[in-house]
């Protein structure tokens, strides 16, 4: 799911600390509202509005990990919705939300050991950019 890759400068201790902070957000975040997905989106998305104005290498991973946070919020949503659906009403469990579960869990998964790995490694001043969502933010953020 990641890409190592290198930016042209090598960013300071202080940039390094807030680009994996970035990352560090949407997990703090999953402990503190884990059934409502919009609380790892909100999270992220005020951790971006306060470093929006640093500096490039910061400016990118709050970008990325602020995307990778908004495609998650449709496909949790959609199952948080989905079973609250089950819960109140007569609608039954059924194949198809098994396996709409099973792929939303393993998308999360995914998700999380990435952020995880992303955070360690950009933290020591690594750059890492993620397939799709690194594409998504070079053409979003710009030096």
């Amino acid at each position: 799911m990641t890409t190592p890759n290198t930016f042209v400068y090598e960013p300071g201790d202080h940039e390094a600390e807030k680009a994996s902070n970035s990352y560090l957000m949407s997990l703090i975040a999953v402990v503190a509202g884990l059934p409502l997905p919009i609380i790892n989106l909100l999270a992220t998305l005020i951790f971006y509005l306060g470093n929006r104005k640093g500096t490039y290498f910061v400016r990118w991973h709050c970008t990325q990990a602020l995307v990778s946070q908004l495609s998650l919020l449709f496909i949790n949503s959609t199952g948080f919705w989905w079973t609250i659906s089950i819960i109140f009403t007569s609608e039954q469990i059924t194949s198809s939300y098994i396996a709409y579960m099973f792929t939303a869990i393993v998308f999360n998964v995914a998700e999380f050991i990435a952020t995880m790995y992303t955070a360690i490694q950009t933290r020591k001043g690594i750059h890492v950019k993620w397939w799709i969502y690194g594409d998504l933010t070079d053409l979003i953020c710009k030096p």
